[in-house]
């Protein structure tokens, strides 16, 4: 499901990950606990969140408001547990990356110009 978003700027928390075959039942729950945990941060937008079940390679990106709302996030107790666990048992490997979103575009937001906070912002 896409995450319903404003118009940029916003931050976007990239977190790609090579799973291990562990416990797919504790990694389901988790994720789905750490959802509905994000979802009542102060600044959190929504999430998107793919992966191959036979590469195990995933890909979750979470939206917030302000980058200060995301390093937020990344502190709150729960959330550092299941770092925590997911560094010791369930990823391979992984990475994070931190973005800006400065532009945002798609087919169901034709006609308006998300983005376009600058005069030069493209059309």
């Amino acid at each position: 499901m896409f995450a319903a978003t404003p118009g940029p700027p916003y931050t976007a928390v990239i977190f790609t990950s090579q799973r291990s075959p562990s416990d797919e039942a504790e990694y389901g729950r988790a994720a789905e606990r750490m959802e509905q945990l994000a979802g009542r941060q102060p600044g959190y937008l929504g999430i998107e969140s793919a992966r191959d079940p036979r590469s195990r390679f995933g890909v979750t990106v979470s939206y917030w408001e302000t980058e200060a709302a995301a390093r937020s996030w990344k502190q709150v107790a729960e959330h550092l547990e299941v770092q925590r666990l997911g560094a010791a048992t369930w990823y391979e490997r992984y990475q994070v990356r931190i973005a800006t979103v400065g532009r945002a575009y798609g087919p169901e937001n034709a006609g308006r110009r998300l983005g376009a906070s600058r005069p030069d912002a493209e059309r």
